[in-house]
């Protein structure tokens, strides 16, 4: 029977892969730095393997974090969601931005300084998404 990775582990894992892939490290690079294999890397990154709080630390000084940063909107659970916040829905937004496309629109997106250009690069994704049958 496989055992299925606890949703904060997961989380957590994600936001190290975020993270590293925003500062345009290797999962090599940052396992040599760490004393360990990429393929550790790759488990921690998808929650396989748990990060203990000394590794963390670790991680989030070599990629210029604070440790909290890995928590950031990480399940609660909790049964009833408190506020305003929904987390189900927003979790589509992290797990994209843990993909290598995610980090590459955000990092292309980033660099462009008009706003009315920004603007416009928002519609044509809105209207490939509506002529897809996607809804924004």
């Amino acid at each position: 029977m496989k055992k299925i990775p606890n949703p904060i582990d997961r989380h957590v894992g994600s936001r190290v892969r975020m993270r590293r892939m925003l500062a345009g490290i290797s999962q090599e690079r940052l396992g040599e730095a760490l004393g360990l294999t990429f393929q550790q890397v790759q488990k921690y990154e998808k929650g396989s393997n748990r990060i203990s709080a000394s590794r963390l630390q670790q991680i989030a000084k070599m990629l210029d974090v604070p440790v909290a940063f890995f928590f950031d909107g990480a399940p609660t659970g909790d049964l009833s969601p408190s506020g305003f916040a929904d987390m189900g829905s927003t979790t589509y937004i992290s797990d994209f931005l843990a993909t290598s496309e995610g980090v590459q629109l955000t990092k292309a997106f980033t660099r462009i300084k008009s706003t009315r250009l920004r603007r416009k690069v928002i519609d044509l994704v809105e209207a490939m998404a509506e002529e897809n049958g996607e809804t924004a």
